[in-house]
């Protein structure tokens, strides 16, 4: 590891093919299709090519089936950090009651625990979903940090076309009024800080936007660029993470799935999500590519990694959730 550079943490969020139908709105999502056996493998070869290790947020129904339980065992077999990405994966979450989030936490580390024999430390919440009843239960479950804060002004932009493209109910959209987060997100900070109230403290690790902008960065939105300039969209990746190492912003940086599955794998459901009508090996092309300029500029380590650097340093600031 380089001791010149600062660090960045990489993690990817382990939606299944459910939990994309589920958000969505589409029929036939409640018999749990997975494309797990497909995408973890795959997922595994290259970071082991690359020679990275990083963070998966695990979906504690997903661990829950005796069909997922080799895969993402392999995960853990291979040193990657597992977190927690709650059971049921819904992204109204923040309007549970304090009791049915314990609840839900509780269903999935012991799920995850069972399944991967790791029991996790971390948490983010589907569709970014946040309130303080959630991170004063991840605090006294003994959670090391969350990362489920997403500083973008474009949240409601991204839910509209959301909504565009699917056929849910009234009630369903009003379930899915957040999703994505809020106009005023923008103005939540994009460094790591911990975050305390009422005695209850975690390390908070936003997921990094373009400084200042706050436009998001992650891979996704690197590959949907891609398909108009990859030399556009590369270009905008490596300005940004320049603008974070300009700044002394130790950037977190997300991965999804999708990022590894393209058009010739034939899974018409997940057609809407964008950059799913490129071919995968153009697709794994940009992803090398965007990895290899985080690389680059920062010292790739898990969540995990990121936040015990927080908390043994004194420079963080201590913020209560906005």
């Amino acid at each position: 590891m380089d001791t010149q550079k600062s660090l960045a943490s990489l993690s990817l969020d382990l939606d299944d093919k459910w939990t994309y139908m589920k958000i969505h709105g589409d029929a036939g999502w409640e018999t749990l299709p997975s494309y797990l056996d497909l995408v973890v493998p795959r997922i595994l070869d290259f970071l082991d090519e690359n020679d990275l290790t990083i963070t998966f947020m695990v979906v504690g129904q997903d661990a829950a089936l005796e069909r997922n339980r080799s895969v993402l065992r392999s995960i853990a077999a291979a040193g990657h950090e597992i977190g927690n990405h709650s059971f049921k994966h819904e992204s109204w979450m923040h309007l549970y009651a304090e009791n049915e989030i314990e609840s839900d936490l509780i269903q999935a580390e012991l799920a995850i625990e069972q399944a991967t024999g790791r029991r996790p430390v971390g948490f983010r919440g589907p569709g970014f979903s946040i309130s303080y009843n959630i991170m004063q239960v991840l605090a006294r479950r003994g959670y090391i940090y969350d990362a489920s804060t997403f500083p973008t002004y474009l949240g409601p932009l991204a839910r509209a076309y959301y909504f565009m493209t699917t056929n849910l109910t009234p009630e369903e959209k009003a379930k899915r009024r957040e999703l994505f987060g809020k106009f005023k997100d923008g103005l939540r900070t994009n460094a790591a800080y911990r975050w305390r109230y009422n005695g209850d403290e975690l390390i908070e690790i936003p997921v990094t936007t373009f400084p200042v902008f706050k436009v998001p960065i992650h891979i996704s939105y690197v590959l949907y660029l891609s398909r108009f300039s990859r030399k556009l969209a590369l270009f905008y990746f490596n300005t940004a993470l320049e603008a974070c190492r300009v700044s002394g912003l130790e950037p977190s940086i997300l991965l999804h799935p999708l990022d590894f599955l393209g058009a010739d794998d034939n899974i018409p459901e997940l057609a809407f999500f964008p950059a799913m009508s490129m071919k995968r090996a153009p697709k794994m092309s940009v992803v090398s590519a965007a990895l290899n300029i985080l690389r680059g500029k920062f010292n790739v380590v898990t969540m995990e990694q990121h936040a015990l650097s927080v908390a043994q340093a004194s420079t963080f600031p201590v913020l209560g959730l906005r």
